[in-house]
C-alpha cells in the first residue's frame, strides 16, 4: 500500500474542535470569576488563547518534522536529563496551592510534569523498539525501562501530584502492553505498588478524605465531598439540552475550579447531555484514529509513539470525566485540549502534531 501524503483529517479536525470547545468553555466558566478577581472577564481566556496559538504553531511544526528524527539517543537522553532537572527544580521554588508543581515566569506558569509525559513516551518508544523480541528479559529490558519511569513517578508524587503520577503510569502500561510485555509482569508491578499506594492514600489525611468523600460525599458535604456534590448538581441541572451557553449557575462560586478540573461539569450544565456526548464522542474518535494509525504503522518506534500519545490524551480525558461524574475519587487531572492550563494545552498540541506526522507516513 502506498504511503500517505496527508495527515489524518479526522484526527486533525477532532483536535481543532476540542481546542475550539475548550476556548469557548474556558471563557464561559471563568468570565465571572475573572472579572471578580482581575477586573476583566477575559483574563483567563486571553492567556488560554495565547497558549492555544503557541500550541497550534508547535503542532504545525511537529506535524512537518519526520517523527524518525526523534529517534536519536542524544535527543532522547538530553530531554530525559532536562526533564529530571525541571522536576527537581520545582522543590526549590515557592509553593503554589501548597504544592511544588509550577515554574512561574513573567505572568505565565509551566508544569514540568506535563513535559514528563511525552518524554517518557519518547524514551520508551526509543528504548523498546529494538527489544520487542526480548520483553521477557527483565534484566536487560524491563528493569532498564522501569528505572527512569520510577524516578519520574517518584518526583511527581513528591510534588505532591499523585493523580498525574497515576496517569503517567497508565500511559507507560499502555506502551508496554502493545510492546508485548506479559500480563504477569503487570501483576507483579501492581502488587509492588499496593504498599506505596496504601501509604500515599490512607496515611495522607486529605487523600483519605477524598476517598471517603467519593464513597459518601454527603457525609462531608461542606468539606471533602463539596467538589463532587457541586459537580453532580451541575451535570444533573443541564438535562438534555442544557441551560444555555453562559447561563450556568454552578460556576458562580459554587463549583471549585470550574475552568480547569471541572470544566466538563460546566459543559454538561450549559450544553446538556447533547454537548457532553459531543465532547465524549470527539475523544472516542481521537482514540479510534490514534489506535488505527498505531496498527497501520510497521515501524515499531512510530507505533509506540502513536500508542503513547493517544493514551496520554484519552486516558486523561477518561479520568477527568470519571471524576466529574462521580465514578472516581477527585483528582487534579485536566481535560486535555479543553481545560484551562497553558502547559497542558501546549504540550498536548505539540504531541498531537507528532501523531499527525506518523499518520502521514503510515502504511
Amino acid at each position: 500500500m502506498a504511503k500517505r501524503v496527508s495527515v489524518d483529517r479526522w484526527l486533525f479536525t477532532v483536535t481543532m474542535l476540542l481546542v475550539f470547545v475548550g476556548l469557548v468553555m474556558v471563557f464561559s466558566a471563568s468570565a465571572v470569576m475573572a472579572r471578580e478577581r482581575f477586573g476583566s472577564p477575559y483574563a483567563f481566556l486571553s492567556k488560554q488563547l495565547l497558549w492555544a496559538v503557541a500550541g497550534l504553531f508547535a503542532m504545525v511544526v511537529t506535524m512537518r518534522v519526520d517523527y524518525r528524527r526523534y529517534k536519536h539517543p542524544a535527543l532522547v537522553f538530553s530531554l530525559m536529563g532536562v526533564t529530571t532537572l525541571l522536576l527537581i527544580s520545582v522543590f526549590f521554588l515557592d509553593r503554589s496551592h501548597n504544592t511544588h508543581r509550577w515554574i512561574h515566569a513573567g505572568g505565565f506558569s509551566f508544569q514540568p510534569s506535563e513535559l514528563a509525559k511525552p518524554v517518557l513516551i519518547l524514551f520508551l518508544a526509543y528504548f523498546l523498539e529494538g527489544r520487542a523480541k526480548n520483553m521477557d528479559d527483565w534484566r536487560n529490558t524491563l528493569a532498564p525501562a522501569a528505572v527512569p519511569v520510577v524516578v519520574f513517578l517518584g518526583l511527581i508524587v513528591l510534588q505532591p501530584d499523585l493523580g498525574t503520577a497515576i496517569a503517567c503510569a497508565g500511559i507507560v502500561a499502555c506502551i508496554l502492553y502493545v510492546a508485548g510485555m506479559r500480563l504477569r509482569y503487570f501483576g507483579y508491578a501492581f502488587a509492588a505498588s499496593l504498599a506505596p499506594l496504601y501509604f500515599l492514600i490512607f496515611h495522607v489525611s486529605w487523600r483519605r478524605d477524598r476517598i471517603l468523600a467519593f464513597l459518601n460525599p454527603y457525609a462531608e458535604r461542606q468539606k471533602a465531598g463539596f467538589h463532587l456534590i457541586q459537580s453532580l448538581i451541575a451535570v444533573s441541572t443541564g438535562g438534555i439540552t442544557g441551560t444555555g451557553l453562559m447561563e450556568g449557575k454552578q460556576k458562580l462560586f459554587y463549583l471549585p475550579e470550574p475552568h480547569t478540573d471541572f470544566i466538563f461539569a460546566v459543559t454538561a450544565e450549559e450544553l446538556g447531555l447533547v454537548g457532553a456526548l459531543f465532547v465524549v464522542t470527539l475523544f472516542a474518535i481521537f482514540l479510534w484514529r490514534g489506535m488505527r494509525v498505531s496498527w497501520r504503522t510497521e515501524d515499531l518506534f512510530g507505533r509506540y509513539l502513536a500508542v503513547g500519545i493517544t493514551s496520554m490524551v484519552v486516558l486523561q480525558a477518561f479520568i477527568n470525566i470519571s471524576v466529574v461524574l462521580g465514578m472516581m475519587p477527585t483528582k487534579g487531572i485536566p481535560l486535555p485540549l479543553v481545560s484551562y492550563g497553558g502547559s497542558s494545552l501546549f504540550v498536548t498540541l505539540a504531541c498531537v502534531g507528532m501523531l499527525l506526522n506518523i499518520t502521514k507516513q503510515a502504511e
